[in-house]
């Protein structure tokens, strides 16, 4: 194990840090010492390309898998135009509710991103949602935290997620239990973002992670993320980092972090990006996005849709605006409509990520050439 050498230690036995939920002044999200991270070198991946393995773990019996069928069908997609994942807004333990706004949403977005909500104690598992998604004729990304689920259990959810055929794994270190609304449960972080990217592309997944690009330490963020490239991720979602041109910026900044690692060679190769667009159609849904760590918005963006006469259609507009801007840039293989739900209204937001995703258009335009 790679470790910070340093009087205090990682609440979240991260190897690869920081997480997310860094304070903008350097703190930890659960502790009040600093982040062991922020001052720190960058911790290089010395796993074993591929497989998953770290230097002295051995070989995975099962040998490293073959890409599942969801995975090259949302390659494939990606190889011929910009794609719209949503974030999934209905309740955690509600599958009428997952049906509702899978149905709502069907057809209408190239996958949805669902993973453990933030805010719910208890929820079904990322295998049990997926097939419970899918069976709507909806494609997942799913969600894999390391914060519920040690290795072997991580492991057992990325089979069950390759046999029901996910679109992608979005693996996350998660948030301290003692954040949010489970403070009696225990921790569990056998594993960080990093470790789990490489054993879900041993487990032939399409795998992203996320990055923070205005949390500390902000110089060391691209240089953080490659290493997740390193270890087996392919796409990386840029949390809310301020605007266009910050998420520009750090991708700029990725690049040469790659070919200084012989990742891109003459412009080719390297991540693809999904940009982070927040979604506000009501108070509720901007109270909501307001828990989000670290959130950084474009300046006057929840004072322009809140003020207006009529606050969805302005959200709506804002959110295809931002969409449409983000899309433009070099390396934007897709975006993230990003947010949730006033409770009670999951099915009038999947409506309105709908609305959205029809504005934006992309999928509604020529393959690639």
């Amino acid at each position: 194990m790679t470790a910070v050498v340093g009087v205090f230690t990682c609440p979240k036995k991260m190897e690869y840090g920081p997480c997310g939920g860094v304070g903008f002044d350097g703190c930890c999200e659960v502790s009040d010492h600093r982040c062991v991270f922020v001052d720190a070198p960058t911790v290089r991946w010395p796993g074993v390309a591929g497989d998953g393995r770290m230097p002295g773990e051995p070989a995975p019996s099962q040998g490293v898998a073959a890409a599942n069928a969801g995975a090259e069908a949302m390659r494939a997609v990606i190889a011929e135009r910009q794609i719209v994942v949503a974030d999934f807004p209905a309740r955690a333990l509600d599958a009428a509710s997952i049906a509702e706004c899978a149905a709502l949403l069907a057809g209408e977005v190239d996958a949805v991103l669902a993973g453990d909500s933030g805010a719910e104690r208890v929820q079904f598992s990322p295998t049990y949602r997926a097939a419970l998604i899918q069976s709507q004729g909806l494609a997942v990304w799913s969600g894999l935290n390391c914060r519920d689920r040690n290795r072997v259990a991580i492991e057992g959810e990325l089979a069950g997620l390759a046999d029901v055929g996910v679109g992608g794994v979005h693996c996350v270190t998660g948030d301290h239990t003692l954040t949010g609304s489970r403070p009696d449960a225990l921790p569990v972080f056998d594993l960080d973002s990093t470790r789990v990217a490489a054993l879900a592309r041993a487990a032939g997944h399409l795998v992203s992670v996320g990055d923070s690009p205005a949390t500390p330490p902000v110089g060391e963020r691209a240089a953080r993320l490659v290493e997740k490239e390193r270890a087996g991720a392919e796409i990386a979602f840029v949390n809310h980092a301020g605007g266009v041109e910050p998420v520009a910026s750090f991708i700029r900044d990725v690049r040469r972090h790659e070919e200084a690692a012989g990742l891109r060679v003459r412009g080719t190769g390297g991540l693809g990006f999904v940009g982070c667009v927040p979604v506000v159609v009501d108070r509720g849904s901007a109270e909501l996005l307001a828990t989000f760590t670290t959130l950084v918005l474009p300046e006057g963006y929840l004072e322009r849709i809140l003020g207006a006469r009529d606050v969805y259609a302005e959200g709506v507009a804002a959110a295809i605006e931002f969409s449409q801007g983000l899309l433009e840039l070099s390396g934007m293989i897709g975006v993230n409509l990003s947010g949730g739900a006033t409770p009670g209204r999951e099915g009038h937001f999947a409506d309105a990520l709908a609305r959205i995703s029809a504005g934006i258009g992309v999928r509604q335009r020529p393959a690639r050439g």
